[in-house]
């Protein structure tokens, strides 16, 4: 039998994952600091890694996941660019990363507490995926 809130919570996190890394790849080509692409770089492939699992795992149940809300992600580049554009520096990718961070952290912890049925892997991905943004917010502190 399928669990309805294991399958919503891998999709949110398919989606949340597919959002962050676009935003890095948004971001990169205006990093300078080999440490700052060092990390985002280190976040990016754990996401990758991520996506995979997630797949696998709703492959099993014959899902082909989710993509980012089409309106949520054109805002996040019109405010990229609109931010890159006033001030192209680290300290201005630092903060679009944290925001970015954080808003994910936030998400997915909703997720996590709403399909509160959902099994013990896709709980567990979930939390190492709040954690890889967690540790990219720290990362990217030392940049603002």
């Amino acid at each position: 039998m399928i669990n309805r809130d294991t399958v919503r919570l891998l999709r949110e996190c398919d989606s949340g994952i597919k959002m962050g890394i676009k935003s890095i790849d948004d971001c990169l080509p205006h990093v300078k600091s080999q440490r700052m692409r060092g990390a985002m770089l280190v976040c990016k492939d754990e996401h990758t890694k991520m996506k995979k699992e997630i797949h696998s795992l709703l492959d099993r149940y014959h899902d082909g996941g989710k993509d980012p809300n089409p309106i949520v992600t054109g805002m996040s580049k019109i405010k990229t660019n609109m931010k890159l554009m006033l001030s192209d520096t680290d300290k201005t990718v630092a903060s679009l990363m944290t925001d970015g961070c954080n808003m994910g952290v936030k998400s997915l912890s909703g997720f996590l507490n709403k399909y509160k049925a959902a099994d013990e892997d896709s709980k567990s991905i979930t939390k190492r995926l709040i954690a890889t943004e967690e540790q990219l917010e720290r990362d990217m502190r030392r940049f603002l």
